[in-house]
């Protein structure tokens, strides 16, 4: 298998470059691309790639586009590095507690973004098979040998004329053939089909012969749209978020059947504003403050039509203080001011939220916190106001969890100053 790691924004072509692509799985992309993705753009004979990070699989070779947020140059080594960081960092931020039902199910070190999903899936099919599949009540027609339910007359004189020992009836049967089932046995045939990690073909296996086999449906977002669990199902919600993200971004070739797409793509932006707020839900200790993320505001309402909303990243509620409004930008200043724009959006917050102080973070080399004020004319001179936004860079670690505690530890230290 092809295994080629990108940084984000950089270009891979098919007919010149150091890692190339085939024309054929070029052609793949276009067709995936269709009227347009997000996490890359075409160019001639190859694909840009935008902000977004993660995996592409086309056919057997895989694709790991990574963030960058330094100006080392891309170099293998750094390559390594970012590739351990963003695996972290998804694992950080996944809502997928991973169970362990025995020594044997302990993770392994993923090789790629593809199987640390894939991983996270098979451990919860295990912890599923191991606890007992949910049967549920379905209706059923057909021939039976014993008579439950209703017979349906005119089918039993079409059918069984000559078969007195049959009955053709309508009746409830409790089993394991629902929906939640058709919905990961689809995932699991998926994943046999795309893994290419020979330490997990015997637990995909193993999956595939203790899973009873299911109906092939198409699946879709009105399929998971339809999917409401209880009490008893609740155990297979992290499978099933699993499952979606898998099946909506598989892309079949319907053409020549070997390039096959499956694109696990994440908004680096986004990555990185869960990543802040996860590390911070994660470490803050104090009861005291409560930390919530995108709590929206209306701040604008036009005679006719909808209002609009203004969203912060994090907001931080202190008992008997004033809030703290923190926005995330996935970008290295090297240096310079933030946008004028950017700087705009936190002086409305600082309005609408009454915080009491407002800053901006993003990753960069230099840790030192950049204090600044807003200023308003006052007759003819410029004064400073009582409005705080600051800069807050985070130094990139090598190791997620030393890195979660470093966040943490450079906010509270901002936040008490």
């Amino acid at each position: 298998m092809g295994h080629i790691k990108v940084f984000e924004h950089e270009t891979l072509r098919f007919d010149r470059g150091e890692k190339l692509i085939t024309e054929d799985q070029y052609k793949a992309l276009q067709l995936h691309y269709g009227k347009g993705v997000p996490y890359f753009r075409l160019v001639y004979n190859g694909v840009q790639f935008n902000e977004y990070v993660g995996a592409l699989q086309v056919g057997n070779t895989l694709i790991e586009v990574l963030p960058k947020a330094d100006k080392d140059s891309p170099t293998e080594e750094e390559r390594e590095k970012w590739h351990r960081r963003l695996i972290g960092m998804l694992r950080a931020v996944s809502s997928f507690e991973i169970k362990s039902t025995s020594e044997s199910s302990l993770r392994l070190k993923s090789n790629s973004i593809l199987d640390l999903y894939f991983e996270m899936f098979c451990t919860e099919m295990e912890y599923l098979l191991h606890t007992g599949l949910v049967k549920k009540y379905r209706k059923k027609e057909g021939n039976i040998y014993t008579l439950k339910g209703s017979l349906l007359f005119g089918k039993q004189i079409k059918e069984n004329l000559i078969h007195k020992e049959r009955f053709y009836a309508r009746y409830t049967s409790f089993d394991v053939e629902h929906l939640l089932h058709f919905i990961l046995f689809k995932t699991i045939c998926l994943i046999r089909l795309m893994n290419t990690n020979v330490a997990l073909q015997s637990r995909i296996g193993a999956i595939v012969l203790d899973f009873p086999e299911m109906p092939n449906i198409k699946i879709n977002e009105a399929v998971f749209n339809k999917v409401i669990l209880n009490r008893k199902t609740q155990v297979y919600k992290k499978a099933l978020e699993i499952a979606r993200l898998l099946l909506l971004r598989y892309h079949p070739d319907v053409t020549k059947g070997r390039n096959h797409v499956l694109a696990l793509m994440f908004d680096m932006n986004k990555l990185w504003e869960k990543f802040i707020y996860v590390s911070l839900r994660k470490t803050i200790k104090d009861e005291g403050i409560s930390i919530t993320a995108q709590t929206s505001k209306y701040f604008w309402k036009p005679e006719n039509g909808y209002r609009s909303k203004i969203r912060p990243d994090i907001l931080l509620k202190i008992k008997d203080e004033k809030n703290i409004i923190i926005d995330t930008k996935w970008k290295n200043l090297y240096g310079y001011n933030p946008s004028p724009d950017d700087l705009r959006q936190m002086y409305v917050y600082h309005e609408y939220y009454d915080a009491k102080k407002v800053a901006l973070v993003y990753p960069g080399d230099d840790d030192k916190v950049i204090k600044g004020n807003y200023l308003n004319r006052d007759s003819d001179k410029i004064i400073e106001i009582d409005k705080e936004c600051s800069i807050i860079p985070i130094q990139v670690r090598d190791n997620v969890k030393e890195w979660q505690v470093a966040i943490n530890n450079k906010i509270e230290e901002w936040r008490k100053s």
